[in-house]
């Protein structure tokens, strides 16, 4: 059975034009089986809590086993975050270009999944590759919107985008290498040049609907 990790990032509801097309993709795709699976988390209308040195203390514990009920605590949600990512196989981001990078919510869901002993090992006795990515064959797509235009490869702001070159390292470093992104252009322009992106982008998130 399929399943989809469902990451909103937006902080706008509604309005937000990165959250519609996400929805939108996540019906077409579930509505080609009714076994496939949608778990939602928000992260962009929900605060996730900054690490704190009491998280990095108990993440980085010499013996997991051993952790303290205050560890454990500071760990809940990182642990339920990264059960969720485990549980299943595809994962879908949806996240605008703020600053030329991701949301803060995006920032801090990344931060509290990206885990030594979870998602990734690490042997220090390896030195030339001592990083283990420990999610393997899974899939990701980002939809994203920015405001300018010339973000996407080869294009005349392209060194500008750290918000897809980020999410792709970061994904790759924990396993997921295979990442697609669906990119919006010309938000702040509006008008036809915007339309036309957006219209852009729904064909082919309903073309990746079929495959993903």
């Amino acid at each position: 059975m399929s399943s989809i990790l469902s990451v909103q990032g937006s902080p706008r509801g509604e309005r937000s034009h990165s959250r519609r097309l996400q929805e939108a993709f996540l019906k077409a795709w579930q509505g080609r089986d009714a076994g496939r699976q949608v778990l939602r988390r928000e992260v962009g209308r929900v605060a996730v809590p900054a690490v704190s040195e009491g998280w990095i203390a108990a993440a980085f514990h010499p013996e997991p086993d051993a952790r303290s009920e205050v560890m454990k605590a500071d760990l809940a949600l990182s642990d339920v975050l990264v059960d969720e990512l485990f549980a299943a196989d595809r994962l879908v981001i949806s996240a605008p270009m703020y600053n030329f990078g991701v949301p803060s919510g995006v920032k801090a869901w990344v931060d509290q999944i990206v885990r030594i002993g979870r998602t990734f090992d690490f042997d220090p006795a390896r030195q030339d590759n001592p990083y283990t990515p420990l999610l393997q064959g899974r899939k990701a797509l980002v939809i994203t919107t920015r405001g300018d235009r010339g973000y996407g490869p080869g294009g005349a702001n392209a060194h500008l985008n750290h918000a897809d070159a980020y999410l792709r390292t970061v994904l790759g470093f924990i396993g997921i290498h295979d990442v697609t992104v669906v990119a919006v252009e010309n938000d702040e322009f509006g008008g036809e040049s915007f339309e036309q992106s957006y219209q852009r982008a729904e064909r082919a998130l309903a073309d990746l609907a079929e495959t993903f």
